[in-house]
């Protein structure tokens, strides 16, 4: 049987071991937990455990798995959402982490428009250029922000990003150092819209140097659930 809770205790004392080695201060950092094709029973154990953030990559899992926890959790969408799942998706989810597209931004601003809402979004970056990813290209990036900035219904809240995966997760820390980098060029723009203050990089093999680059969230799934069974 898998200790939830235990592994969650871990992956705070590796949290704030990174965080204290980039001298950052303690609880910048936010955990998520990324639940794809994991059990109720397993996310339960992880909401009673102190998680307070659940990632899911499909509308139609979370649709499932939301009603049947209570508790005050702040869902995102962390995988690609198609533009006919938006209505729905925007009545799930609190915060949407995979914006890669402006026909995908006009969508949730109409959705939020209807609610009287402002929508929460990051635009996910594909830092390394990967086919099989999605996310908008880095030199496209200034001006897909630039250009949802001006949506009344929406507030970009910073970046996301899936970086290649490598063995050594030190081959990871230039993409990382990326999007900070980008998160400081684009924090100059001026606009009600824009609060680039979250860089959300780092899953469960390579979250520390994440966080030593400068992450606010991690996006962790196996070292709390271990491998996924889908």
């Amino acid at each position: 049987m898998i200790d939830v809770a235990a592994n969650y205790r871990k992956v705070l004392d590796s949290i704030a071991e990174a965080t204290a080695k980039s001298r950052r201060a303690a609880g910048q950092v936010k955990l998520l937990a990324a639940t794809k094709s994991q059990s109720i029973e397993l996310i339960r154990a992880a909401v009673d455990a102190g998680i307070t953030l659940i990632g899911e990559n499909y509308v139609r899992e979370a649709a499932g798995k939301k009603p049947r926890i209570d508790e005050a959790i702040e869902w995102h969408m962390i995988g690609h959402l198609q533009r006919n799942k938006v209505k729905a998706a925007v009545d799930l989810f609190d915060v949407f982490e995979s914006l890669d597209n402006l026909p995908l931004a006009r969508e949730l601003d109409k959705e939020g428009q209807k609610r009287n809402k402002v929508i929460r979004v990051f635009v996910e970056v594909n830092l390394g250029g990967e086919e099989s990813k999605t996310g908008v290209n880095e030199s496209e990036a200034a001006s897909l922000v630039q250009q949802v900035a001006s949506l009344s219904h929406l507030r970009v809240e910073g970046f996301m990003s899936v970086p290649p995966y490598r063995e050594d997760p030190e081959e990871v820390r230039p993409y990382f150092r990326k999007l900070r980098l980008l998160q400081e060029k684009l924090g100059e723009i001026r606009s009600p819209c824009l609060e680039l203050r979250e860089l959300s990089m780092g899953m469960s093999h390579d979250y520390k140097v994440a966080i030593e680059e400068g992450a606010s969230i991690v996006r962790i799934g196996t070292a709390l659930f271990g491998a996924r069974r889908d």
